[in-house]
């Protein structure tokens, strides 16, 4: 089978994060951001875009009780993205000759924004065709209705692209739409290439 494009995930593919860092950063001001997400909908919501970031803020602030400003948690927010190895946008890139590449994010303005400011919006923008965040389309994964509208959107087949993310939810729900996947255990590098040999056994098999 020939592989005619990849869609990277963004947080734990290409970017580095660590979730963990969030939770734990919510904790020292005052809240369990599991329970938060257990009993409501609050981040689903601001990642498909319906509520904006002043009611994502205000609702934690109120579940803080007020004991931290606003700021305190924005910086909380973004705890969880780390950095972006310069070599892994430099493995990425040098696929391009042979493939088209898209990015596909559950994502939300705030953690966006700071991505974008730490590294340069122009950084993605030059490595992927297309750059599909949750927020804008209104569809996050792993809902199949995600992965169906990426493929009609970029006018490309499931049977031609390979997803890769590090979430297995996000990996099941794109494997029913149709599409091959890569689960990475760890952000793109060489054990990457090696996985994408055995899908795209084609162009990559010598």
């Amino acid at each position: 089978m020939a592989i005619k494009n990849i869609i990277f995930d963004l947080g734990g593919v290409v970017l580095n994060l660590d979730q963990d860092k969030t939770l734990r950063a919510f904790k020292k001001l005052g809240a369990e951001l599991e329970s938060i997400h257990t009993d409501n909908t609050l981040f689903h919501d601001f990642e498909v875009g319906k509520i904006d970031a002043e009611y994502f803020v205000q609702t934690l602030f109120t579940h803080l009780k007020g004991n931290a400003s606003r700021e305190e948690i924005i910086a909380a927010w973004n705890s969880m993205l780390l950095d972006l190895p310069e070599e892994r946008l430099t493995q990425i890139r040098a696929l391009k000759p042979k493939y088209r590449l898209f990015l596909l994010s559950n994502t939300n303005t705030i953690h966006i924004d700071a991505v974008y400011a730490e590294h340069g919006k122009e950084v993605f923008e030059e490595l992927f065709e297309i750059i599909y965040l949750s927020h804008e389309i209104g569809l996050r994964k792993p809902n199949v209705e995600c992965y169906q509208y990426v493929l009609k959107h970029a006018g490309i087949k499931g049977s031609e692209s390979v997803f890769v993310d590090d979430n297995k939810a996000n990996i099941k729900g794109a494997k029913e739409a149709g599409l091959n996947t890569i689960w990475a255990k760890d952000p793109v590098d060489t054990w990457f290439f090696e996985e994408l040999k055995k899908v795209d056994v084609l162009n990559l098999s010598n």
